[in-house]
């Protein structure tokens, strides 16, 4: 893996908020919108994705990125099965569910893949990187 400076170079966090931005698209119209208790839970889902990532690679630890990664892997869970309840209470059509439903899977796979290259690297996350002498 090259060396990511920043996490919006990571392709699970860029994944996570195209999710989030069709995510906020599809609940905020028609019965989906009025449904607020679930248009909120998704909503809020699907930024827990992308602010798990951020902040556990914010923090500079191996361990605690894999941890905040397990943490957005889980919440893109929690969207695939909120996702079966729009669909169920036709708020959304079929072709909306199985996009979006793919859309979480693909960053639940990539979440994974992320979290097994940092438990098998050598990587240790910037706070245990020699200052600069």
């Amino acid at each position: 893996m090259a060396t990511v400076k920043r996490f919006e170079d990571l392709e699970a966090f860029q994944m996570a908020r195209e999710l989030t931005k069709q995510l906020y698209r599809v609940t905020g119209t028609g019965r989906f919108a009025r449904d607020y208790g679930l248009r909120d839970q998704i909503t809020r889902a699907a930024i827990s994705v992308m602010s798990n990532v951020a902040e556990g690679f914010e923090r500079g630890g191996d361990k605690e990125f894999l941890q905040f990664l397990s943490l957005a892997k889980g919440s893109c869970g929690e969207i695939r099965a909120q996702l079966y309840v729009g669909i169920d209470q036709g708020y959304i059509d079929e072709r909306q569910f199985t996009t979006l439903v793919d859309q979480a899977s693909r960053i639940g796979r990539a979440l994974a893949g992320l979290m097994k290259y940092l438990r098998e690297s050598q990587f240790r996350g910037s706070k245990f990187k020699a200052p600069d002498s």
